[in-house]
């Protein structure tokens, strides 16, 4: 039989190394775009979901939606390019990020949101296109522009 004191040892010395290793193979914290800002949801990014989910087929939890904002600009780079909106996943969180001059923007917002609905990245044309017309191509222009009187 082993000697129990030595098994411990090897365990104490063994078990944070282990657990380092575990770490270092997790995810990282998703990284913002530079200047992006937490904002609360304005009340219409609520009726917007309602809309996206009724399109989709799809529900989230809204309190799971984090939303950010990138004050004052058209487009934020990503590692895809620039964009004027950008849904992200941290754990059970989702992240929205919107470029500032389009915060009040139906489109974009839904187009996100519908993202988070899906929990995807990507753009199947079922749902983007053909559902809930939130491509710039397929959009409708029946929603538009919402001033939403944030200060930049």
């Amino acid at each position: 039989m082993p000697n129990r004191s030595l098994h411990r040892i090897l365990i104490s010395l063994c078990l944070p190394a282990f657990a380092s290793a575990c770490n270092a193979l997790a995810p990282s914290e998703i990284e913002l775009p530079s200047g992006a800002v937490q904002i609360a949801a304005p009340a219409v990014y609520r009726e917007w979901l309602a809309k996206t989910e009724s399109c989709s087929g799809r529900t989230v939890d809204f309190s799971t939606l984090e939303f950010y904002v990138v004050p004052g600009v058209e487009t934020f780079p990503t590692h895809a390019g620039a964009k004027v909106g950008e849904w992200m996943t941290a754990g059970k969180a989702s992240r929205i990020v919107i470029a500032g001059n389009y915060q009040g923007h139906e489109m974009v917002v839904r187009h996100e949101l519908l993202h988070a609905l899906l929990r995807a990245e990507g753009h199947p044309s079922e749902y983007f296109v053909n559902r809930c017309k939130l491509t710039w191509e397929s959009w409708n222009g029946t929603g538009g522009t919402v001033a939403l009187g944030l200060a930049e």
